[in-house]
């Protein structure tokens, strides 16, 4: 029996543990290909040591020209393969354990990406706000990490990335408005549960890992997370709940 895959996710103070919309993409993929995995926690400040010893590619670049390295990384005993990104990751779900649910139907790979842009591109103008409510639920060596690196990019504090009032407002109604387009693409699958009708794949793992950070960062029965659940008649509340069976956290 093959040895579980260590998979590298970000903690936090939530009894759900799990938050970050790029670990969720990998904690789908690896739930719907029905691999065998175990998680291990990383704090924000600890992820470059832990790439470097296991031997993990960066993902980009810092300012200064050095190498940048990020989670989600997943660690394959059964192969030596360590790989970063959560695409990438899934790719490789999918060359490696052909005999589990695909991932990327044949032909897919270029509408799974163009899908998370135009889902990025939707729900933008929340952002500010969801990367301050990602703040707060932080362990504390992660919260002054994410706080310091996110300040230092925005050039302002988390507190007033998103203050409450009018812009507030109008980013969450001009998130409502861009989604109007997913929920389009939604419409023509012929009524079926996830992306690609009733044949789960990556795509409900991108889709699902942004709105599963919405839910999971604001909270179940917070007013934020009711409300965005139920636009566009319940759409993304009711896909959420969907892809429950594929949300475990092990």
């Amino acid at each position: 029996m093959p040895s579980p895959i260590i998979f590298y996710d970000l903690p936090s103070t939530l009894s759900v543990n799990a938050w970050s919309p790029n670990t969720w993409k990998t904690r789908y993929a690896l739930n719907i290909k029905g691999v065998a995995y175990k998680t291990e926690w990383v704090e924000y400040p600890d992820i470059e040591a832990l790439a470097k010893k296991i031997g993990a590619p960066p993902t980009g670049a810092k300012a200064d020209g050095s190498p940048s390295y990020t989670l989600p990384i997943i660690n394959d005993p059964n192969t030596g393969k360590v790989v970063s990104d959560s695409f990438l990751i899934a790719e490789y779900l999918d060359a490696t354990y052909p005999s589990g649910t695909t991932l990327f139907p044949p032909g897919t790979k270029p509408l799974m990406a163009a899908l998370e842009a135009g889902v990025i591109g939707a729900i933008g103008s929340i952002f500010p706000y969801q990367l301050a409510s990602s703040c707060y639920i932080l362990n504390p060596s992660s919260e002054k990490y994410f706080r310091a690196t996110r300040e230092a990019t925005y050039g302002k504090k988390i507190e007033e990335f998103s203050p409450a009032g009018a812009q507030r407002d109008a980013d969450w109604a001009k998130a409502k408005e861009g989604l109007v387009a997913v929920d389009g693409w939604l419409s023509k699958n012929g009524g079926g549960k996830f992306v690609m009708g009733n044949t789960v794949t990556y795509a409900d793992g991108i889709l699902g890992a942004w709105l599963t950070w919405i839910k999971i960062t604001n909270g179940e029965s917070s007013a934020e997370w009711k409300d965005f659940a139920s636009w566009h008649g319940s759409r993304w509340g009711t896909y959420v709940s969907n892809l429950q069976s594929f949300a475990t956290i092990v």
